[in-house]
């Protein structure tokens, strides 16, 4: 059976019209070689009884799945670092399906480096393998960390030599395909508002809404942008709290359901440093890693502006200064889940939050950003196994002082997370770009996908561990 009973196809985007996407055909790629299927993914959509040649045929030749319509790329514009560009949209990739998952929610198969489309401006539509292991490292250490994020549902290599300015080339090519709660975007909006089309706007309101944000009546766009607020709020918060900066913070690249996607040049954080940027080409850090709640809510005001065609200012502007205190609200909880504690009411959470940047900031290069949400997971039941562990020396004076008196102040949540081999370990997880470049370095020079899976198998231990995945 290609397809199990779970399997329910729902092409909602498409029903939109021809006036949001383009009709497109991927790539004949001169191979299909499977590196990467993401059978729990695929099992929330009915997909995991695919054999190996069932998938490279859907997702790597992308013949169509049952019941679906066939590619199209979506149409966008957006700001590229505070600069419109009205000449974009999905230059490499397209949306190939959409799904209705176990748990109800529509979710979207998209792609990235399939091929040419009407929007590729020249670029030659394919991406490269390294990006492709990137973006599959990226989405899983972070959904592991309980951020809304993405999964990189499929990796396939497909046989072509790349020229890029910025990497050394010639160098391996792949097709990535993601599993995404939408790829409705800040920038489909700013598209219709931008030619003159209210009724377009309108219909991405109602449609985006309907689906993705059922709570807000029908015709409400101020609650309909409301609740895009709110869940970009969490998402960013979510970040913070994962020392996670994602690089590329335009508008094309934020979507309605406030979830994660589309990694380029991403990091973590090593340690605590407001300026630290992703993207080489970030001159002036626009989108570093403190900047990025700024950076979002420009963003958002910018869809704001795309709703003003259709809704009264004053409404939209109330909705869009309601992200300040969502973003606060969702960051107090982002650290008490990444701690491992409950909550104890506003003014502790706070002080518990505080505390926790301040002796990241006093710590220096010498505490490095994940170990210390590792070391103190579950709040005073680990103060033996931090304090005798690799970075016992470091928890001393005023900043830790504070830190553990707000920390020991909540209960653990979940106690029984300790119990995991995980924190029987020295070190944590981490996703630090040295172990990234390595994981490249042993495909690249060797073909040895060893790392790359023994990693995958660390991070499922991790997000089984810390049981933040559906947070």
């Amino acid at each position: 059976m290609p397809v199990s009973p779970a399997y329910r196809p729902e092409p909602r985007f498409f029903d939109l019209g021809e006036d949001y996407g383009d009709a497109v055909r991927a790539a004949d790629f001169p191979q299909t070689i499977l590196r990467h299927r993401n059978d729990r993914a695929a099992a929330t959509i009915g997909l995991e009884t695919l054999s190996d040649a069932e998938w490279l045929a859907h997702f790597g030749r992308f013949e169509p799945l049952p019941g679906q319509p066939g590619p199209t790329a979506m149409r966008y514009h957006g700001h590229q670092f505070r600069t419109y560009n009205p000449d974009i949209g999905d230059g490499r990739g397209f949306l190939a399906a959409q799904v209705r998952a176990a748990d109800g929610r529509l979710l979207d198969l998209g792609t990235k480096g399939s091929g040419q489309t009407p929007w590729s401006r020249g670029g030659d539509g394919r991406l490269t393998l390294k990006g492709g292991v990137r973006e599959v490292l990226a989405a899983e250490m972070l959904e592991a960390q309980g951020v809304p994020t993405s999964r990189a549902f499929s990796l396939i290599e497909t046989g072509e030599a790349l020229e890029r300015g910025d990497e050394p080339s010639p160098t391996r090519s792949a097709v990535l395909v993601r599993l995404s709660h939408s790829h409705v975007r800040f920038g489909t909006f700013q598209r219709a508002a931008y030619i003159g089309r209210p009724d377009m706007v309108e219909a991405l309101v109602e449609h985006a809404r309907a689906l993705y944000h059922p709570d807000v009546a029908a015709g409400d766009v101020p609650g309909f942008l409301r609740a895009v607020v709110e869940a970009s709020a969490r998402l960013t918060a979510r970040w913070i709290a994962a020392g996670f900066v994602h690089g590329v913070l335009n508008t094309d690249n934020l979507n309605v359901t406030g979830e994660s996607f589309d990694y380029g040049p991403w990091r973590f954080l090593p340690h605590y440093e407001p300026g630290f940027t992703a993207a080489y080409f970030d001159q002036f850090g626009l989108y570093a890693f403190a900047r990025q709640p700024e950076a979002v809510f420009w963003a958002l005001t910018q869809l704001g502006g795309a709703l003003k065609t259709v809704a009264e200012a004053e409404p939209l502007t109330e909705a869009l200064n309601g992200f300040g205190p969502a973003y606060i609200r969702e960051l107090r909880a982002a650290f008490l889940a990444r701690l491992g504690v409950s909550s104890l009411g506003e003014a502790a959470d706070q002080r518990l939050l505080d505390t926790t940047l301040a002796l990241l900031r006093e710590g220096g290069e010498g505490l490095r950003w994940e170990p210390l949400f590792f070391d103190w997971f579950g709040g005073f039941a680990s103060s033996a196994r931090a304090l005798g562990g690799p970075r016992g020396k470091l928890y001393q004076g005023e900043a830790f002082d504070a830190f553990r008196f707000a920390l020991f102040e909540h209960e653990p949540d979940r106690p029984e997370r300790l119990e995991h081999a995980m924190f029987a370990a020295p070190e944590p997880e981490e996703m630090l770009i040295d172990e990234v470049e390595a994981i490249w370095a042993a495909i690249e020079a060797g073909d040895d996908w060893g790392p790359f899976r023994d990693k995958l198998a660390r991070l499922a231990g991790a997000r089984a561990a810390w049981g933040l995945a559906d947070c």
